[in-house]
């Protein structure tokens, strides 16, 4: 269904008029966005060149050892010939049992030195393209897909939606408390790699579905890791207290985080269009939602959460939404759909609208924490 039809900016702003999606607002000078984009940004001890940030996206092309492959190499090579500040490095597993799939990121003792190539790499190209790159920062995004794991799933708790939409049968085991904490400890070990590697940033993944975002949403399992919110937050704040302490101020610590998990939609086979599950009132289940209203956010959680983060040293958040593997048009509001998969829902720019709701409630509650925002490329 095709929507970005307008042939003008004020034919856009008409139609978010209509809408209502008035946190979406319109500039129409091209000095004032040059002067916006070009603030830098202050992260700890680090400033940025400016307000510009490359997202992390994986390109599923890495080599079988987990190491950047040809495909890997061009991408980033690229990236830093532009003119971002903030070059996220997209999502490497901690672990392999951790990968979603077997051409995914994987940092090891074996690959060290190729990420420090690239690293040296991206840093070199940008350099010559804009005279320093002494002001630009590449966090390495560290993750554990959890029930996306391949090739054996790793389940923080069942949600029987989100079992339903990924194939998980009911009686597949939980991981344990046990194997939780030793995980925390394969976390460390990578952002020690990351340091060896000359990675200045590490980026704590906990969004998507995977892991950690899980681990947030997890108020039906029992114990250390679930229940209550400090409970659900305990395994993410243990990761980045063990990070701190083991490195100090080597490295800046982010977190990519799922701010509103949303319920899992299907396709509706009369009309093709998403069509959110049955859920019962209150939803028991998520991080984000309004268990009376699990289609639309309470940050109350996810205000709290981050505030504990801010004061355990994490020094960035990126503002992230939904799952792609069962809500994509939360995430990343599109004109046409994955094939095989649902239709909008909504108009696109009512999801653009959320996610600068959501990023800009979150960024008043807390305006000395930099925080980048996603979700706006259908913009164009």
């Amino acid at each position: 269904m095709r929507h970005f039809t307008y042939r003008s900016l004020d034919e856009l702003r008409r139609c978010a008029a209509e809408l209502g999606t008035s946190q979406v607002q319109f500039e129409e000078s091209a000095d004032r966005i040059r002067e916006v984009l070009a603030r830098p940004v202050k992260l700890g001890n680090f400033v940025l060149g400016n307000s510009i940030a490359i997202h992390p996206m994986e390109g599923c092309d890495a080599e079988l050892d987990g190491g950047p492959g040809e495909l890997t190499w061009r991408r980033y090579e690229r990236f830093g010939q532009g003119g971002a500040k903030l070059v996220w490095f997209e999502a490497t597993a901690v672990r392999e049992d951790g990968r979603a799939n077997t051409r995914q990121a994987w940092i090891t003792p074996d690959n060290v030195a190729e990420y420090a190539r690239l690293l040296e790499r991206i840093l070199k190209v940008h350099g010559e393209r804009h005279r320093t790159s002494e002001d630009l920062l590449v966090p390495l995004q560290l993750t554990h897909s959890g029930r996306y794991a391949t090739p054996q799933r790793f389940l923080p708790y069942h949600n029987p939606f989100i079992d339903q939409k990924s194939g998980t049968p009911p009686d597949y085991p939980v991981a344990s408390d046990a194997a939780l904490e030793r995980l925390e400890d394969d976390y460390v070990a990578a952002a020690r790699l990351a340091v060896e590697a000359g990675f200045r940033a590490v980026d704590v993944k906990a969004t998507h579905g995977y892991l950690i975002s899980e681990l947030l949403g997890a108020k039906l399992r029992e114990g250390r890791y679930g229940g209550s919110l400090e409970n659900r937050a305990r395994f993410l704040r243990n990761v980045v207290g063990k990070i701190h302490a083991a490195l100090g101020n080597k490295l800046l610590i982010a977190v990519r985080l799922g701010c509103f998990d949303g319920v899992p939609y299907f396709r509706d086979p009369a009309t093709g269009l998403g069509i959110p599950c049955a859920y019962p009132v209150p939803y028991p289940h998520g991080f984000g939602v309004d268990p009376n209203n699990p289609e639309q956010e309470d940050l109350t959680e996810v205000r709290q959460l981050i505030a504990w983060l801010r004061a355990d040293g994490v020094g960035l958040i990126s503002v992230s939404l939904g799952c792609p593997y069962y809500n994509p048009h939360i995430g990343r509001p599109f004109e046409k759909p994955d094939e095989g998969n649902y239709e909008q829902p909504e108009h696109p720019l009512v999801g653009v609208n959320r996610h600068f709701r959501i990023a800009g409630e979150l960024q008043h509650a807390f305006p000395d924490l930099p925080m980048a925002g996603t979700g706006y490329s259908w913009l164009q």
